[in-house]
């Protein structure tokens, strides 16, 4: 088990240089560090002295000290090496040290001493030193470091304490002086390491260290040596928020003690004078010292805050939004007196999720006393002068047990006294306050009860709850160091006050904080959470059953994206930085310009019924066809709230193999939301993929409402489904959209039904509801499928409703942008919103089917399923005749599958010598009986012609399929040499059906055996990569033991070099070999279909899903030959590889700008416990994306620590979409993927806008035809904050450009993301779609009003404003307001002279709850222009 802090700690301790030796290193400018490497491999002794023989018990070690020769001082820490024994007058050792120090003088020693270690007749250790030798690090040349390489140290006699006899001080060279052992040295190795300057931070200076010593915050190396090449471990932002102390019995009686005992201690140390009665110690600040140490040292220099005493009621809370702290007094405080110290702002530090990472605490207090006559100091200097005072100090390690804090306040102990601490000062005793016998100290029994505790919040920076996102008006409004409050004495609450923020001592650096979700999010782009996030949500999720959850854990995993910018910092208003040259850029959180993918917690919340009866009854009204049985009878209805229990072998047993599912796509109730129109969205389209079946892409679906029921005021009614015919007309027949999956033994392959029914009970399915008209995704969700298993019963049907989630990115609010708006927008926080665009009515059922005997099913032909191939012996010989093409499909038909599907005709291709990869497509067709018929006649004829006239055998006009069977065709002799080894080379061909799917590995072995009477060394060649030989023998008795094959395994089998055609097996005459293949292919078709909703048939009520599976990766025929000594083949194993699709685990969309790289980083939730097969399964975590041009890549890091799978896509341009998957392995042979993500790339043109709230902007786009004329619309994703011109369909010309005319007016500030998008409205496809980054300023306020509306009443409440034409003509002007629904104008347009006044009317809207809301007022000139903006506060009570 590793060590812990505290055991490291007290381990690592290190004596510091001497001061004077430090300042002169710092005077000889010698302040950078440098890393040495020091290998020390043997000792070797010529002639062994009596002092060095060695009993058999005895062994030998090195111990490493640094020493300072002119000083004669030794520093640092004591190194030990492992105990080696002495063989043949030699001591191997082996060692490898590191340091990093800046002490590069020619005083600066490394002292080597070799100890015996032996045991005394009582069993303790005796050490005993038997010489040492001396190392420089830096010389006396002008370059200071020592010459690297090869050293040979002579060994010393005696012990490296006579290094401190006063003979040796100002010696120079120690060669005179000390005795050499004759024939004994050292053989070492120095140079310089430069690689250890990355982890110089984890180690403090002078020490020396081993790769295999513990350094929390280093990844361990696989070699041992982890400092070799220094890989470091993620850190992590984490917020340290309502931070306090308390100490005992209280704060003032604390305090007040210390300052009496330390005034004591005054009147002790020196002579009262009169004038000095009054002038007593005080305490000038209280200060807290922050830092994280593992152990060695702190990795980052300590922050330093100011603490303040606060009331016990109050805590500090933060304000994620506007970065400052506001003070929440508790009801219950009673006394206004300081009971605490607490910190006022929050802090943010980082750290790795490692158990010996600390967090430290020092508690300090600055002091101020007074300067007597005895001082030094002149008049005019300051009459008391300040000292500082540890006072108490603790650590917490957070990762050390599981993460019980998460959500939880944390309280730590501290602690004081004369203890080791990691900044080495002396702390107050905890006893003063029990020792002394002042009338403030408390009794024994009392301290030893009560605890000095410091309480905080811990979370990842992102995960802070947002306050309120409104702050006072006038916080807005005015930028002054003091900011007042009126709290309405109306208010349930109190109102926030907001004090000054803390101020900040010395070494104080701060973070900005960042905003977080208020739901888990699931839509479709990139992520702005921190990839080191792993926590529960802080709001109860959306009823939400995701399929972005892994099926199996139920674990969170939260998908995020980080990226590298510069940390700067503003002084004095000019940007620094804290090195000018050879800074390494910090890792900042970044916000991309998309929402993250949706995740959920650990509970899977079920898809229960939200809506009313009333909306119930009316959607069911419409007609729905029922689902029955195969006996007619209605299917059993289950309720998605209550439990589904999942018996394997129930479902195994019963009588109805068959199955056919049923997806009914019922209604959709749209949800009000900002930005659109209430009847969006008008029609809909969905996808999806179920199980390995061809994705489905829906035709369009009419949203259909009734004019007889009137929905209430807080109720949506569910609008009925319909579907549209391709001539745009509503199909009159019942209603909704039905989609059918027949799965029986006719689909599934052997074995496979369990694994089926075991997907149906852990997945779900993911489902994207897109607009038919914009071709704009509305939002995704996702359904259990567990509520498909029968259970033995006929058949089962259940009602779900889904809710549409999509998320959204709002920045900060933020003032008009001025000259430093550049530096503050790479640290601005972004809050992402979840939104729920509506909800989806879907039914699902299944109805088992019995099973047909009288079809046959696909994978028949197999014999049975076995993994083991034996070659076929042949008993039957050529009977003679023609050995044309036609026998000897003859012969191979005999040998080959009755039912398999390939691209090409082998034998056609073995003959001609071309491989399938070399035909084109054209030829690839020609495997039907009709069309080689042809080419044969088409081939006879010319042949024919060219013998009565050669120039007439022009090939120009033949096809390209002809011109290339020309090409190949041989001589008759040629021809029949071919043909007759073309027949016994299909006489010791074994063919073997295969079935396989993207990233599943197919074990099988091959049985070879030796022909010959004589020894045979066979080599074994495979014409595709993607089929190899097992090499490993651990590899191969893994594929044994998870494919049960119970046939030997036998190590050292095969010989591998590598200019070889393949692997090596030696056989003895006459044996059989197992000889184990794996094929397994990570490639495979991208191309989608073009986005739109597709036209199927809606003759019938329901639509059977294609049964052709989808053709993701291509057939193809391997073979593997088996060469004997002479070349010639001894067997073939002919592998016909018939692809089968593979499952799609989940699905995520993301949304990116054109040829733009896109970097993403997905994190996996931990692999709870182990498979049967592989016990450490967890622990070997890879993954493979199937497109070879893109990155994807993990990294393995310590158990425990979260591990991400990063991606790295290409760009490409709008309105492209690229689709390829991600194969998540969790065993370390890459078996079967535990995952599979499809992955959707929406590549967008970006374009940026600025603007400000209730203004309008116009902003030019272009639009460019293609070849064909189209009849274009532009679609918004918020038509009511954007218009376009032309708003209508308009004729795109071939090769012509249309400029695109957008008017933005915003109603939030803040930075958000729209899509805008160009459709054909005739073939219903996308033409280019645009991605418009707005950021978004809050207008200059011109007056602010406050006024008061009576809640609950039922009525609203008029006001009126009074308004001045400031022109001196007349003008028209517009009024606006951000809160329509809050607020209404008497008249939205008015007209006055110049310099003339206008009663603005405003009418307030009723609302049933109390609160405050600020609404802007915008009055607009004709062209949407601001003019004036006022701030209404309302006050509803």
């Amino acid at each position: 088990m590793a060590d812990s802090w505290e055991e490291l700690f007290h381990k690592n301790r290190l004596i510091p240089p001497s001061s004077q030796t430090v300042r002169l290193a710092v005077e000889n400018h010698l302040t950078a560090n440098h890393g040495f490497q020091l290998s020390f491999s043997r000792l070797t002794v010529a002639h062994l002295p009596q002092d060095l023989s060695a009993g058999e018990g005895v062994a030998y070690q090195l111990q490493v000290t640094l020493f300072d020769r002119k000083l004669q001082h030794f520093f640092g820490k004591t190194w030990k090496s492992s105990s080696q024994k002495m063989k043949s007058n030699k001591i191997s050792f082996n060692e490898v040290l590191y340091l990093h120090t800046s002490l590069l003088l020619p005083s600066t020693l490394v002292v080597v001493e070799l100890v015996s270690l032996s045991t005394k007749p009582d069993g303790s250790c005796l050490s005993l030193g038997r010489g040492f030798c001396i190392l420089e690090l830096s010389t006396n040349r002008p370059e200071g470091l020592g010459t690297n390489g090869d050293r040979r140290l002579n060994l010393h006699r005696g012990s490296p304490r006579g290094l401190l006899h006063p003979s040796l001080k100002d010696s120079v060279d120690y060669g005179s002086l000390l005795k050499v052992i004759d024939g004994a040295h050292l053989d070492c190795v120095m140079k310089t390491h430069p690689s250890l300057n990355s982890a110089v931070h984890l180690l403090p200076e002078h020490a020396l260290v081993s790769g295999e010593d513990n350094i929390p915050g280093l990844i361990p190396s696989p070699t041992g040596d982890a400092l070799l090449r220094p890989q470091l471990l993620k850190m992590t932002p984490f917020t340290l928020d309502k931070l306090t102390i308390s100490l005992q019995p209280s704060l003032e009686k604390f305090e007040s003690l210390l300052l009496q005992l330390i005034n004591a201690d005054c009147q002790n140390t020196k002579q009262p004078e009169p004038e000095e009665a009054q002038r007593t110690v005080v305490i000038q600040e209280r200060r807290l010292h922050v830092g994280v140490h593992n152990g060695w040292c702190f990795l980052d220099k300590p922050q330093v805050v100011v603490l303040e005493p606060i009331a016990s009621g109050v805590r500090g809370q933060t304000d994620s939004t506007s970065k400052k702290s506001t003070l929440l007094k508790d009801s219950f405080a009673t006394s206004s007196r300081p009971q605490m110290l607490g910190l006022r702002s929050s802090l943010e530090i980082k750290m790795a999720n490692n158990q010996a990472l600390a967090i430290v605490f020092q508690l300090e207090y600055v002091f101020s006393a007074p300067i007597g006559r005895e001082t030094m100091l002149s008049a005019t200097s300051t009459s008391r002068a300040a000292f500082l005072q540890c006072l108490r100090w603790g650590f917490w390690c957070p990762f050390q047990e599981l993460a019980h804090w998460k959500g939880k306040e944390v309280q730590l102990v501290l602690q004081g006294g004369a203890k080791p601490n990691p900044l080495g000062v002396m702390v107050y005793s905890t006893e003063a306050s029990v020792q002394t016998h002042s009338p403030a100290a408390v009794s024994a029994q009392e301290h030893s009860e009560a605890k000095d505790v410091i309480r905080f919040w811990l979370f990842p920076s992102l995960e802070k709850k947002p306050s309120t996102p409104r702050v006072s008006l006038r916080t807005k409004q005015e930028d002054v160091p003091r900011q007042r409050s009126t709290p309405s004495p109306s208010r349930k609450q109190v109102t926030p006050i907001s004090p000054p923020e803390s101020p900040r001592g010395p070494g104080l650096s701060l973070s900005q904080l960042a905003a977080t979700s208020r739901h888990p999010t699931i839509s479709h782009s990139s992520s702005a959470l921190p990839w080191q996030q792993s926590f529960p949500s802080l709001l109860n999720p959306s009823p939400l059953a995701s399929a972005h959850q892994l099926s199996h854990v139920a674990c969170l995993a939260v998908s995020n994206i980080t990226h590298l910018e510069m940390d700067l910092q503003r002084e004095g208003g000019k940007i620094t930085s804290t090195d000018e040259e050879g800074d390494h850029l910090q890792e900042l959180p970044f916000t991309p310009i998309h929402a993250p993918v949706i995740t959920l917690g650990v509970n899977v919340p079920s898809s229960c019924s939200v809506s009313s009866r009333s909306s119930l009854a009316h959607l069911f009204s419409a007609g729905f066809p029922e689902i029955l049985d195969c006996s007619g009878q209605v299917a059993e209805v289950l309720d998605p709230t209550e439990p589904m229990p999942f018996d394997p072998q129930r479902e195994e047993a019963d009588l109805l193999q068959g199955n056919l599912l049923v997806f009914e796509f019922l209604a959709f109730t749209r949800i009000p939301g900002a930005g659109v129109e209430g009847d969006w969205p008008r029609n809909v389209y969905v996808t999806f993929q179920f199980y390995r079946f061809p994705p489905v892409t829906s035709q369009q679906l009419k949203l259909l409402t009734s004019d007889k029921v009137r929905p209430k005021a807080n109720e949506a009614l569910p609008c009925v489904l319909a579907t549209i015919n391709k001539d745009g007309s509503v199909n009159a027949g019942s209603p909704g959209l039905q989609i059918q999956f027949r799965v029986d033994d006719d689909f599934l392959r052997p074995r496979e039904k369990r694994w089926f029914l075991r997907h149906l009970a852990l997945h779900t399915m993911h489902i994207d509801v897109w607009d038919s008209e914009s071709l704009l995704l509305i939002g995704s969700t996702a359904i259990e499928l567990k509520y498909l298993l029968r259970q033995g019963k006929p058949a089962v049907q259940a009602l779900h409703e889904l809710e549409i989630l999509t998320t959204e990115y709002v920045e900060e609010d933020t003032l008009l942008p001025d000259a430093d708006q550049h530096l503050r927008s790479t640290s601005t926080a972004m809050t992402v919103y979840t939104i729920v665009r509506g909800r989806l009515h879907i039914r699902t059922g299944c109805i088992g089917c019995p099973a047909d005997p009288s079809r046959k099913r696909a994978a028949d032909g197999i014999s049975s399923y076995s993994h083991i191939i034996r070659p076929r012996e042949v008993t039957t010989g050529f009977k003679g005749g023609s050995l044309s093409t036609r026998n000897i499909l003859q012969l191979n038909a005999r040998n080959t599958v009755h039912e398999h599907r390939l691209d090409g005709d082998p034998v056609l291709l073995n003959r001609n010598r071309i491989g399938a990869r070399d035909i084109i497509p054209d030829v690839q067709n020609l495997n039907t009986d009709s069309r080689r018929r042809k080419l044969d006649c088409m081939a006879a004829v010319h042949r024919l012609e060219a013998k009565e006239n050669p120039k007439a055998a022009d090939v120009m006009g033949l096809n390209p399929a002809t011109r290339l069977i020309r090409d190949h065709q041989p001589s008759d002799e040629y021809s029949k040499a071919e043909g007759i080894a073309n027949m016994l080379s299909q006489a010791i061909t074994t063919q073997h059906l295969l079935y396989a799917s993207l990233g599943s590995a197919e074990y099988m072995e091959f049985v070879l055996k030796n022909p010959f009477n004589v020894p045979q060394t066979v080599t074994i060649h495979s014409d595709d990569s993607e089929l190899s030989v097992i090499t490993d023998t651990e590899e191969w008795r893994y594929f044994k033991a998870i494919t049960k094959t119970s046939t030997p395994v036998e190590e050292n089998m095969f010989h591998v070099e590598e200019a070889a055609p393949g692997p090596r097996v030696y056989l003895r005459p006459k044996e059989s070999v197992h000889i184990p293949l794996k094929y397994q292919s990570f490639l495979c078709n991208h191309t989608i279909s073009v986005q739109g909703p597709s036209f199927l048939p809606t003759g019938k009520g329901s639509q059977m899903a294609k049964k052709t599976l989808s053709n993701i990766i291509n057939a193809k025929i391997i073979k593997v030959t088996f060469r004997a000594e002479d070349g010639k083949p001894v067997a073939i194993c002919q592998v016909n590889v018939e692809p089968t699709p593979h499952v799609v685990d989940q699905t995520f969309r993301l949304y990116h700008p054109e040829l733009c790289f896109l970097k993403k980083a997905i994190r996996l939730p931990p692999w709870e416990g182990s498979t049967a097969e592989d016990p450490n399964s967890c622990s070997h975590i890879s993954v493979h994306c199937s497109d070879p041009n893109i990155i994807c890549q993990t990294r393995m890091l310590v158990p425990g620590q979260p591990q991400d799978v990063y991606l790295k896509v290409p760009g490409s341009p709008s309105p492209h979409i690229k689709m390829f998957f991600v194969m998540v392995f969790t065993d370390k042979w890459k078996a079967a993927p535990s995952q599979i993500w499809q992955m959707y790339v929406h590549f967008l043109e970006r374009v940026d806008v600025r603007c400000v709230t209730g203004q309008r902007t116009c902003q030019s786009l272009v639009l460019r035809g293609k070849q064909a004329v189209r009849k274009i619309k532009c679609f918004l994703s918020h038509p009511k904050e954007i218009e376009v011109d032309p708003p209508g369909v308009f004729v795109l010309p071939p090769a012509a450009v249309q400029e695109l005319q957008l008017r933005v007016q915003p109603w939030q500030a803040g930075s958000r993301f729209l899509y805008v998008n160009a459709v054909d409205v005739d073939q219903q496809r996308l033409v280019a779609a645009w991605l418009l980054c707005l950021s978004v300023h809050r207008p200059v306020l011109s007056k602010a009003f406050e006024v008061s509306v009576p809640a609950g009443n039922g009525r609203g409440s008029s006001r009126k404003i009074t308004y001045t034409n400031p022109y001196t003509s007349t003008r028209t002007f517009l009024l606006r307001s951000d809160h329509p629904d809050l607020l209404q104008f008497r008249e939205d347009k008015f007209q006055i002279g110049g310099g003339e006044s206008y009663t603005i009317g405003l009418r307030f809207a009723p609302t049933q709850s109390s609160g405050s809301a600020e609404i802007l007022v915008y009055v607009n000139n004709s062209e949407e222009k601001t003019e004036e903006t006022f701030c209404v506060k309302v006050n509803y009570s």
